[in-house]
């Protein structure tokens, strides 16, 4: 069963009980966990819509599985566990059964895999590429998995009755095009509402938004995100549908092999 949330008007009254003596990594921990972990396991159904700055549009649909692996960081925090992600490109033709690959790691860099079934190809995606463009759209490939807790000095930057402000700066600059980005965290859920990037002259150029909340299986479950390109006025939008957790999922789908012989059983 699902019941809409609609952000921010009744996510201002959603689980209002706060801790009042949380640090900023505790809260980044709890908003990674409201975005990345519900659930051991989930899958969605997601078409994504690519705009160009002249209003031309894309469109791509894909399928998404994730497994959460158990290790101790997982143990010791729900927020920063090693976790699998496959995604399986259904439409258009001209990526039907690309397939993507991650292995996310706390405490390293992830392990990335691309599937280009035109080539025949597995192509292993570089750790210095994972702030490039996923699939032509505006997010990134690091932006799929999520980025690493560990990679960002956190800070609370300001706050209102309704949301955290966080200001988060990476601890190896050279590896980012941002100088730091600012997170709104909704107090009581703390489900993320937006996210705003900033270059080395201070000015916004990116910004994400999460829009849409759903209650699904009693987990507050983003199924509408957006990622504004503010330099090259482009957007693209991400909507989910289908969602399931904890449904019954093997470990060795996550592997190569299933990137060219896709486990198709389990999309359904």
């Amino acid at each position: 069963m699902r019941t809409l949330i609609h952000i921010p008007i009744i996510l201002a009254g959603f689980f209002s009980q706060t801790s009042l003596a949380m640090s900023a990594a505790e809260i980044m921990e709890k908003a990674h966990h409201a975005v990345l972990y519900q659930g051991d396991m989930k899958r969605a159904s997601v078409k994504m819509t690519i705009t160009d700055s002249n209003g031309n549009e894309r469109k791509r649909q894909f399928y998404t599985l994730r497994l959460d692996k158990e290790s101790p960081e997982k143990a010791a925090d729900r927020g920063v566990g090693e976790q699998y992600f496959y995604i399986y490109f259904r439409r258009p033709g001209d990526i039907k059964k690309t397939a993507f690959l991650v292995h996310k790691h706390p405490q390293r860099d992830d392990d990335r895999w691309l599937y280009l079934p035109d080539l025949d190809l597995v192509k292993r995606i570089a750790a210095g590429d994972k702030r490039t463009s996923f699939v032509g759209s505006n997010f990134f490939y690091e932006d799929i998995s999520g980025r690493s807790l560990h990679e960002d000095n956190h800070e609370l930057h300001s706050q209102d009755e309704t949301y955290y402000v966080l200001k988060s700066t990476p601890k190896n600059p050279d590896d980012v095009e941002f100088v730091h980005y600012l997170t709104w965290i909704h107090k009581g859920s703390f489900v993320p509402v937006r996210i705003e990037y900033f270059d080395d002259r201070e000015e916004k150029y990116r910004v994400c938004e999460n829009q849409r909340v759903e209650m699904i299986e009693g987990k507050a479950t983003v199924t509408k995100g957006l990622m504004r390109d503010l330099k090259r006025g482009e957007q693209t939008v991400v909507e989910s549908s289908k969602v399931t957790y904890d449904f019954g999922l093997p470990e060795d789908i996550f592997s190569e092999r299933y990137l060219r012989n896709p486990p198709r059983q389990y999309f359904r």
